[in-house]
């Protein structure tokens, strides 16, 4: 029997899964073990120098009202109307596939709900890192692993951005129009450089390594827009590279404390040299220590790889799969509060002695720069929670030292 598959929405990512599956349509089907076609795409638009133009539909009760529909791609973006479509073909025991990583971190809860309630599934490998396999290993490979952190690089724009800047010596500015150029940041760029993008996708990593939703507004998030070239260069020089990190913790009291910020990352650390607009993530397990899955975050194919991997393990699977789930929640007693952050800190200040700064900060690394603009660079040699800092930061200023750039390290 032939089953047949739908994507809503023909913008890049929904014409590659489109295109992708019929350019490997054979390979697809002897794999899978069935008979597979491209039934219908939901667009408003038309399509006519296309050659899927005949297969375009503007009502999705066209496709909710086909049996033989067995899985939908949903590739629109945004909340709505993609949340409202999305349920109804759940509720109707069609499986969904998305890259819609704004559905999943927002609405994700209620539609594995919808899901589970309905015998089928909901999927979303390409809403996080794009062709990065990361959701799928984390609820099957690695399931036998309590998670202590996930931590990753998980927007290539920035990524893009901050690289230029350290290896090029352009100022935000002038790497963010070249990313615009070259077509990896949006005319409006606020969702990569803001840092909400990656927010999102920390927050789908969070839920299900930890088995509870993670809503964005849950996350401390801070983007790039602030970070100046001489700190891209001066972090260079102590052995470090400012990078845009996603991370969420285990604590010892059971708690989880998820953060989007920019940080001084260890030279050590693998993620450290991921460049470019690549993508990578380092989950920590009690079983596996730590893994790292590396590759492009975005784009056409990629995305829309993923997205159809999603879809053809979703046609062969009978009922809801109990792995790739987590946990409606109505409170967020499970987050911790920002300020048990804790870390070493790169600062940048104006000139100070330091004995007065280890007086201040108990230990400061060996390592330091005098700059030739009576500036100190230093990392500090102590760990400190967010309450720490602010207190630091008092007696810098009651002290006349200047604080002009600070960035949490991530170590190896």
């Amino acid at each position: 029997m032939m089953k047949k598959l739908a994507v809503l929405g023909c913008g890049v990512v929904g014409s590659g899964v489109v295109e992708l599956f019929e350019k490997n349509k054979n390979l697809i089907q002897k794999r899978s073990g069935m008979e597979l076609e491209m039934a219908y795409i939901l667009d408003l638009r038309d399509f006519p120098d296309k050659p899927y133009a005949n297969k375009i539909v503007k009502d999705l009760q066209v496709i909710l009202n086909d049996p033989d529909v067995a899985v939908v791609a949903e590739c629109m973006g945004g909340v709505e109307p993609a949340f409202t479509f999305v349920k109804s073909c759940l509720e109707a025991g069609k499986s969904v596939a998305t890259s819609n990583k704004e559905l999943v971190a927002s609405k994700g809860d209620i539609l594995l709900q919808t899901a589970k309630e309905n015998h089928c599934n909901f999927f979303f490998e390409a809403s996080v890192g794009g062709a990065i396999p990361i959701i799928r290993p984390l609820h099957k490979c690695l399931i036998a692993n309590e998670f202590s952190a996930v931590a990753g690089i998980l927007n290539g724009t920035t990524n893009f951005i901050l690289n230029k800047m350290i290896t090029a010596d352009m100022d935000f500015s002038s790497a963010l129009k070249l990313a615009q150029e070259k077509g990896y940041a949006e005319k409006d760029p606020t969702a990569d450089v803001d840092g909400h993008d990656a927010c999102r996708k920390i927050c789908i990593l969070s839920s299900l390594a930890f088995g509870k939703h993670v809503y964005p507004e849950s996350v401390p998030t801070k983007g790039i827009r602030e970070v100046e070239l001489k700190d891209t260069k001066f972090c260079g020089q102590l052995g470090y590279a400012i990078k845009l990190i996603a991370r969420v913790q285990m604590l010892e009291n059971g708690k989880i404390l998820p953060t989007v910020m920019p940080m001084a990352v260890e030279e050590d650390n693998l993620l450290s040299q991921v460049n470019g607009v690549y993508n990578a993530v380092m989950v920590r397990g009690d079983g596996i220590g730590k893994a790292m899955f590396y590759g492009r975050g975005a784009g056409k194919f990629p995305t829309a790889s993923a997205v159809l991997g999603d879809m053809i393990e979703e046609v062969q699977l009978s009922d809801t799969i109990p792995s790739q789930t987590w946990e409606n929640v109505n409170s967020t007693d499970f987050i911790e509060d920002f300020a048990k952050f804790t870390a070493k800190y790169y600062f940048r200040t104006s000139a100070a002695d330091i004995a007065v700064l280890s007086e201040i900060f108990g230990a400061i690394d060996e390592k330091t720069i005098s700059t030739d603009e009576d500036e100190l660079i230093f990392v500090t040699g102590n760990v400190l929670n967010r309450t720490e800092l602010e207190i630091a930061m008092k007696f810098l200023a009651q002290k006349g030292i200047q604080v002009l750039a600070q960035y949490p390290v991530l170590t190896a």
